[in-house]
């Protein structure tokens, strides 16, 4: 056998994909094509006949910078087979693993943390802004108007000074007072009237013998005005403190019932079927399915219940009361101090927004499994 084996001449605009390459090694022959573009003529050595050196000067050899790389060799005097890949170094040398992140990783996820956090920001910032913004701009009317004469000064005072007399009042302890004595009564007629409506809510859209036996009465009362009986329960009850809570209790019911019964008699009937084809019992159906699927209904009721605790409330305050900010609104009128009953006003407001936020938090706490968009 010969000992060198040379392959046939390759012309030179050939690419690399129609070359066939031959090595052989002793007595095994293994033929195969090569990758890349090559030019010039392909020889092959056997028999430990000494293989050429890849060096960067030459062309058709190796770079150094990019392992597995061959370059085009215009003389064709280069080498045509692909060379061995090496493996990546860090600085020290040390061959990179694939799963430990290098100091470009971990610059590059710097970078993409500190972007998204900078991202969020400005939209929590512009979300700021867009909600704050019709408000910011109502406090700018309302004190420009006064002081150009627009509206008169003495019934509607910029709002700096309706601010100072807020804190004046804050200050004397009048203000913390007021306040105190109405979330009292405020807080313990919405509560009473949770604890009531909803489970009879639940009852009269769950089971149609209730509904049928009470419906009659239910429709009687709730078209009747809680403002008109208001004189009814002081006549019964008297000018104390439990007038006015059973008159907020009466007042915040109905929103609660109502949303109740309708948030249990409008569950997909889908779901009740599929939990019955799973073999539920009533009480895990109702557990399981029916309540959770009613929830936000009956929060509905429950934040339209306490915006009514607040207004009716200050219908009770303002009739044989003495502390509360019902009062405090009225008697400033009677003594024609007139910033202290805006800051009265201003400080209903804030309680009444106060009482949504807590209630959507808690709705939110008790929605869990919806998907929000």
């Amino acid at each position: 056998m010969a000992d060198a084996l040379t392959t046939s001449e390759v012309p030179r605009t050939a690419t690399a994909s129609q070359i066939p390459t031959t090595t052989t090694t002793g007595t095994t022959t293994t033929t195969g094509t090569t990758t890349g573009t090559t030019t010039g003529t392909a020889t092959g050595t056997a028999h430990g006949a000494p293989a050429r050196s890849a060096s960067a000067d030459r062309p058709g050899t190796l770079t150094a910078d990019r392992p597995g790389a061959v370059t085009a060799d215009p003389a064709g005097t280069g080498p045509a087979s692909a060379p061995p890949v090496l493996p990546a170094t860090g600085n020290g040398g040390e061959p990179v693993r694939g799963d430990v992140p290098t100091a470009e990783d971990r610059a590059t996820n710097f970078f993409r943390v500190t972007g998204a956090a900078r991202t969020s920001a400005v939209s929590w910032l512009g979300l700021l802004l867009r909600r704050t913004s019709a408000v910011a701009l109502l406090a700018g009317i309302w004190e420009v108007l006064p002081r150009i004469g627009v509206v008169d000064a003495v019934f509607v005072p910029p709002l700096s000074q309706v601010l100072v007399a807020w804190y004046d009042l804050l200050v004397s302890g009048q203000l913390v007072d007021h306040f105190q004595a109405s979330l009292i009564r405020s807080v313990s007629g919405f509560g009473l009237a949770i604890l009531a409506a909803v489970p009879l809510g639940l009852a009269i859209g769950r089971y149609r013998p209730v509904a049928d036996f009470l419906s009659p009465v239910l429709e009687l009362f709730r078209n009747t005005s809680a403002v008109a009986l208001l004189p009814v329960f002081i006549l019964v009850l008297g000018l104390g403190e439990p007038s006015k809570i059973i008159f907020v209790f009466y007042a915040c019911s109905w929103p609660i019932l109502l949303n109740t019964v309708s948030g249990v008699r409008t569950v997909e009937p889908l779901l009740i079927k599929s939990a019955r084809s799973m073999g539920l019992s009533p009480l895990r159906l109702f557990q399981k399915v029916i309540l959770p699927a009613s929830v936000p209904t009956i929060f509905t009721g429950i934040r339209l219940a306490g915006a009514t605790s607040i207004l009716v409330l200050l219908f009770a305050e303002m009739v044989g009361a003495k502390a509360g900010l019902g009062y405090l609104v009225q008697d400033s009128q009677f003594s024609f101090r007139i910033p202290d009953m805006y800051a009265g006003i201003i400080t209903i407001s804030a309680l009444g927004l106060l009482f949504n936020l807590l209630l959507l938090a808690v709705e939110r706490r008790f929605s869990t499994w919806r998907t929000t968009s």
